[in-house]
């Protein structure tokens, strides 16, 4: 289990591990090893995640997640699968800690009543200004 928050843990067997290759120029191993990672996570059928977390999960990831659910976290920065592997599984957890925290209510303010005095003072100067444009005959 990964422990993400207080409340959501996370079940190993829900993410899966592929190893790629890496993209862009490299040395002799370039083309033979695979050490880039992609991270697949079912949100939409995990049962780790609350209605309301996974709400948001999905709002935060947007265009990351594909149509039948699933986010797919690609990393390839470092060197090893170890890291790369790491990396991925940082990443899905900074998502997830940032949807766990739920948003904050708006709380309704009525406006100062120097701001209000301010305004009036200045509508009245575009008039006084609007009136001293006009052509009287």
């Amino acid at each position: 289990m990964i422990e993400i928050t207080q409340t959501i843990s996370l079940n190993e067997a829900e993410l899966h591990y592929t190893f790629i290759t890496s993209q862009g120029p490299g040395g002799q191993n370039v083309n033979k090893v695979a050490t880039a990672v992609q991270l697949r996570f079912d949100v939409l059928r995990s049962p780790s995640l609350s209605e309301d977390v996974r709400a948001r999960l999905i709002e935060i990831l947007g265009k990351k997640i594909t149509t039948q659910g699933e986010v797919i976290i690609k990393a390839s920065q470092h060197r090893t699968q170890d890291q790369n592997k790491r990396d991925a599984l940082n990443r899905l957890i900074d998502y997830i800690k940032r949807a766990a925290i739920p948003p904050k209510k708006r709380k309704k303010t009525k406006p100062t009543f120097a701001s209000v005095q301010q305004r009036l003072i200045n509508k009245k100067a575009v008039g006084q200004k609007k009136l001293l444009r006009r052509n009287i005959p």
